[in-house]
């Protein structure tokens, strides 16, 4: 009898027959008590959830989404399903011979609720294609689902109970086998995302990194305070992210700090080349595509696209002044090579203060935003204020502590009689820490700790005697020049 109900109920409503656009069917599907007398029939109730949460491009990945896969993935290893995919993993301890299963399209395992006995909820893995363009291809990516089916009745404990407990230990499994990586923004052909990545295995850290250790120390503390200052940055309002400018020459460990602080943190690398970002708004979609726990990373930003704005304007209006106002071939050239550029991007610098310290910066929490550049006095004063870039490290020329650091790194020695000549020489001539590294690091199996310091001494001297011989030099051309003045 109940089977002849609900085949008569499912009849008359089905979409299919005209019967449900009538009256009596819209009435009859309407009233509360057909819907009971439905879920009489089919008690059961499903929850999906979506891979990407948001629409259209600036879809995000769903972290429920990820923690239940990872939660699942230990109970795909425990069940009967006969159709699974396995993913290599690193675990924490460096072990590569891992795997993580997931289940294929269709596939349906089932899961115990805890305190209850004998109740049971089943998960279900689906995909959707995407939709197909007018060329008759295939557009965008494959919208994935994960769906849990259970019994009605159960549905406080599913969403109170269960729900949070596995997102839980979906978090803390992530954790576990996570392997930080290194992101650069070329999209991938697999998954459609604007982000390709490869496994992070810088090894160096702060313990390793050749710094005045005071300098390093304040670091350090600043890095340790913001990654225990959630409660901090809600209580006083604020995005849970932090700036850093590093600056500074060429050679002087910039993108080595920044593999220390990874490290320290323990955070993926993001690793953005703005000259292939095309708009703002592709600017904003990387942004949002990257996760918590991140360095965000802009190298060479002043090399990236024009950030000098303020300065090209005081440019032409000199160039006018100079000219007596006939400024219009300088201010031609300069508007045709930045229109020249505009074709391939049209990102601006307001498109980028505004995914650093605007609405967009707000998507996501703790998250390190770093710049870096040789030419400090090249960008733009909006660019690099406090609140964007909240704390500015000059990367200078190494010092005597640095040298220390590497000395002691490298031949594990403390003191030497060399050091004094060294401490004076490096007070009087200009040279990286990574030309220091390169005079330490022994060429060969005969070298040990005093050939390699001799070799540090001489260099120093050479460069002591080039920058003398250039000074002389350059006295002697004034002084040509004042004798001609003179006549």
């Amino acid at each position: 009898m109940a089977s002849q109900l609900l085949y008569l109920y499912t009849t008359l409503l089905s979409p299919a027959l005209p019967l449900r656009h009538t009256f009596f069917g819209r009435h009859l599907s309407s009233r509360p008590l057909m819907r009971r007398l439905a879920r009489l029939f089919d008690p059961y109730r499903t929850l999906t959830f979506d891979e990407y949460e948001g629409g259209g491009r600036m879809a995000r990945r769903s972290s429920a989404y990820e923690e239940i896969k990872a939660y699942l993935s230990v109970t795909c290893a425990a069940s009967d399903a006969q159709h699974l995919r396995a993913e290599g993993a690193t675990g924490r301890d460096g072990a590569t011979d891992k795997l993580v299963l997931s289940m294929l399209d269709g596939e349906e395992i089932s899961d115990e609720l805890a305190g209850v006995g004998g109740a049971t909820v089943w998960w279900r893995a689906r995909s959707e294609a995407p939709p197909r363009s007018d060329g008759g291809g295939a557009s965008g990516q494959e919208k994935r689902q994960l769906t849990i089916r259970y019994h009605g009745c159960y549905h406080g404990l599913v969403n109170d109970a269960y729900l949070p407990r596995i997102r839980q230990q979906g978090r803390e499994l992530i954790v576990k086998r996570r392997q930080r990586k290194l992101f650069t923004n070329i999209r991938s052909v697999y998954t459609g995302s604007p982000w390709s990545h490869v496994a992070f295995e810088q090894p160096k850290t702060f313990a390793t990194l050749a710094m005045d250790p005071a300098r390093k120390k304040e670091i350090v503390d600043d890095l340790y305070t913001f990654k225990n200052g959630k409660e901090y940055y809600a209580r006083v309002g604020k995005p849970w992210k932090r700036g850093y400018l590093l600056y500074g020459p060429p050679g002087t460990g910039k993108s080595t700090m920044i593999a220390a602080m990874a490290n320290y943190l323990d955070y993926d690398i993001y690793d953005i080349e703005l000259t292939t970002v095309r708009s703002n708004t592709e600017l904003r979609k990387l942004l949002i595509e990257t996760t918590r726990k991140s360095v965000i990373v802009i190298e060479d930003i002043d090399c990236s696209i024009d950030l000098t704005g303020e300065r090209m304007k005081k440019k032409k209006k000199q160039a006018g002044d100079g000219n007596g106002g006939a400024s219009t071939s300088a201010t031609v050239d300069e508007d045709s090579s930045s229109s020249s550029s505009s074709t391939t991007s049209w990102m601006t610098l307001s498109g980028l203060l505004n995914v650093t310290d605007g609405l967009w910066s707000c998507c996501g929490e703790e998250r390190i935003i770093v710049f870096t550049t040789n030419f400090v006095e090249k960008l733009d004063r909006a660019l690099i204020r406090k609140g964007r870039m909240d704390r500015h490290i000059e990367m200078g020329y190494c010092g005597f502590e640095a040298f220390r650091s590497l000395a002691k790194m490298y031949h594990d020695v403390d003191a030497h009689r060399l050091f004094d000549d060294i401490g004076e020489l490096l007070r009087e001539v200009e040279m990286t820490t990574a030309d220091v590294a390169e005079h330490l690091t022994p060429k060969s199996s005969e070298d040990n700790p005093d050939t390699c310091l001799e070799a540090l001494v001489k260099a120093l001297q050479e460069a002591a005697k080039e920058k003398a011989n250039g000074g002389s030099e350059m006295n002697m051309q004034d002084g040509g020049q004042d004798d001609i003045d003179e006549q």
